[in-house]
């Protein structure tokens, strides 16, 4: 069984705050990334965007965007605070730092953008890490998120759903996940492709959540 350190827990637990307060919207301590793909299907192999690239921004915690140029004419990702931070606690005990089995945090954002007459493809991807509390165990950790596009007036146009997956090795407190994944969604008739947001949220529905 592995050994807990409640005191790394109990002085870590206060930083999600600070996590949470950078990390409001794509403009905010986030990447804005974009690379547009070549005319027809989107080019992959050339993308700035990519789980490796994410991975590694992560890892090394430095608070750094990915490198690539600034465009306001690509949709933002959003991830408000309290939708990229996550807690999962025993049954019946939500709420009680020493009842805590793991914690998701996104900490790293970026994507890129293909601009049609009618329609926008957004190549956007998302990575962060997964925390051991008390209660957890090193092994590998699914956590799901959902994905909501909507427009200035906050209609919901397309959706997605996925599962980001850490291991935490022995010995260690946290693992880390990255996502990379292609959205598109119409674009209205006297809109920008700027007016539009892709939302990033951990899925709060999962047993245990709080």
């Amino acid at each position: 069984m592995r050994r807990f350190n409640a005191v790394w827990w109990l002085r870590t637990w206060p930083l999600a705050g600070l996590l949470a307060a950078p990390f409001c919207l794509s403009g905010c301590a986030v990447s804005k990334i974009s690379n547009p793909f070549s005319a027809g299907s989107p080019d992959t192999s050339a993308s700035a965007v990519t789980e490796d690239r994410l991975l590694e921004t992560a890892k090394a915690d430095s608070g750094a965007d990915l490198p690539g140029g600034m465009s306001a004419h690509c949709p933002q990702v959003v991830a408000w605070p309290r939708d990229r931070l996550l807690t999962i606690y025993q049954p019946g005990h939500v709420g009680d730092t020493l009842a805590v089995i793991h914690r998701g945090e996104i900490t790293k954002m970026a994507r890129e953008c293909q601009v049609y007459a009618d329609r926008v493809v957004v190549r956007y991807g998302f990575a962060g890490r997964i925390l051991l509390g008390p209660k957890g165990a090193p092994g590998t950790v699914n956590m799901p998120v959902s994905i909501r596009v909507a427009g200035t007036d906050q209609k919901t146009l397309v959706t997605d759903k996925m599962t980001v997956s850490a291991t935490v090795p022995p010995n260690d407190p946290a693992g880390y996940f990255s996502m990379v994944r292609e959205i598109a969604f119409p674009i209205q008739v006297g809109t920008r492709p700027e007016d539009y947001k892709v939302f990033i949220a951990f899925d709060r529905t999962q047993p245990g959540a709080g």
